[in-house]
């Protein structure tokens, strides 16, 4: 009859703290959106994506290979985010220990004095433990035993736990992939800035030997009582003009340089480099794939998914708080006061099992706080991972017709060139004929070097593009 009591009390305080437990705040939801458009600017695309081209076979340059595993294995801020991934791995073995029974061994040995006048006291006085002292002593007690405790997972708290760090895990995955396209993109689009700079330089050098010749002539026009002095002044001041862009260009490599050797983490050295090569360089075709494909080859958006997954586990585990939790707690092992005694059994045997239920009833504000918080940060991820999709849609969206309209800029400068070098040409004929004025002259040589600057900054700029879209498609980590 008693032991029914029992039971029935229990089972009305479970009831209780499940019915308890089942009320929960209102959050907002939301549902993901992955969908993205069918193509790019309304285009048809070929279903093969240039982002499956692994970046060795798509950056053919020796050099720039090179470059690129030396800052794979240096680089500082990337051997970061390895070690991050391995606390990331570290975690879900600690969560993993979190559901299983935690099992220890323990020894201890204590010494008490308890009053005459205690329960403890009058207690070891009437039994007589220590018979030849008047008071009580200190008494000596040791304990030798193993103590195990788990709480069971009934509503997968901790089983969801385990999952949110193991999908934080492939998250930071997918982020030091993320970080190795764009280095490897960063480190593509500053070697060929340097390679653009050589060839500037060069230019410049070429247009200084033109103007210091076309200066001579101007002196010798002057002493034939030709022209004047102003024009002597005024070739003098181009030829200057020239001589500040160059060292100008070369502070520019200097700078571009320790770029480089910074992401590959080393000091200052020569990058090395075939200058002569990047007249030829011709930007390689890209195929850009259908849109679709973004979800599965981009990892920032893949890292966006799994930190959603994470996100969504967690509001989870914060509405598991709201339930009642279950405990179990046991020992077995010896205790005794002195050790002669310890191991006789079975009077010195000790052994105890205990359960427990408990779930919060009345000041459930914190659990309320941190279960709205959860549902917020979900909500985080979700727009989060939205905006991913979106940025990475627009960033190839905006390359292809970069691409495009660089390859129609570079066709016209190109005719820009050939037109002004023949300017170049005519204008000094003319001008050693006098039937052209000096000002023609300097006019014409000055449109031919910033041309000529213009050409060899977009043929940069169609490299850099074919470089950016290479990595907005995804490619690159693999």
């Amino acid at each position: 009859m008693f032991k029914r009591r029992i039971y029935q009390g229990l089972s009305a305080a479970v009831l209780a703290l499940a019915v308890a437990g089942c009320k929960l705040p209102t959050l907002v939801q939301r549902n993901v959106s992955r969908s993205v458009p069918a193509t790019y600017n309304n285009s048809t695309q070929d279903t093969l994506s240039t982002a499956k081209v692994r970046w060795k076979e798509f950056f053919t340059d020796p050099n720039l290979a090179a470059l690129i595993d030396t800052a794979l294995q240096h680089n500082q801020e990337l051997n970061i985010t390895l070690q991050e991934i391995q606390i990331a791995r570290n975690e879900i073995q600690v969560r993993k220990g979190d559901y299983l029974p935690f099992l220890s061994l323990g020894a201890r040995a204590e010494g008490e004095k308890p009053g005459r006048y205690t329960l403890q006291g009058a207690t070891e006085e009437a039994i007589n433990i220590q018979p030849d002292r008047r008071t009580p002593t200190p008494l000596a007690n040791y304990q030798l035993g193993a103590f195990a405790s788990w709480e069971v997972d009934i509503w997968h708290k901790l089983r969801n736990a385990r999952k949110s760090a193991a999908t934080r895990y492939l998250a930071s995955v997918e982020g030091k992939n993320f970080m190795v396209t764009n280095l490897i993109s960063e480190i593509a689009n500053s070697y060929y800035e340097l390679l653009a700079l050589d060839n500037q330089l060069l230019i410049l050098k070429q247009g200084i030997g033109i103007q210091e010749n076309a200066l001579r002539i101007v002196r010798q026009e002057m002493d034939a009582a030709r022209t004047t002095e102003l024009a002597v002044k005024r070739f003098e001041a181009q030829v200057q003009n020239s001589i500040s862009l160059q060292y100008k260009t070369q502070q520019r490599i200097v700078e571009t340089e320790n770029k480089i050797n910074f992401l590959l983490g080393r000091f200052p050295q020569p990058i090395t480099r075939d200058d002569q090569a990047f007249a030829g360089l011709v930007p390689t075709s890209i195929q850009a794939g259908v849109p679709a494909q973004l979800l599965s080859n981009r990892p920032d958006i893949r890292q966006a998914e799994q930190q959603l997954v994470a996100a969504k586990l967690d509001v989870q585990i914060a509405r598991a708080n709201f339930y009642p939790s279950l405990g179990i707690s046991g020992g077995v092992g010896f205790e005794a006061f002195k050790p002669g005694l310890l191991f006789t059994t079975p009077e010195s045997m000790l052994y105890n099992l205990a359960g427990d239920l408990s779930a919060p009833l009345i000041n459930r504000n914190g659990i309320k706080a941190l279960y709205v918080t959860a549902n917020a940060l979900q909500l985080q991820a979700v727009y989060n991972y939205e905006r991913i999709v979106l940025n990475a849609y627009i960033e190839v969206a905006n390359q292809l017709s970069n691409i495009n309209n660089l390859q129609g800029s570079y066709d016209a400068k190109l005719k820009e060139v050939q037109a002004l070098n023949q300017s170049i040409r005519i204008s000094n004929s003319l001008f050693k004929a006098v039937r052209a004025d000096y000002t023609e002259v300097l006019f014409t040589q000055r449109d031919a070097l910033t041309s000529k600057f213009d050409l060899t900054e977009t043929k940069m700029q169609q490299l850099n593009a074919t470089v950016n879209i290479y990595r907005a498609l995804g490619g690159g980590w693999n």
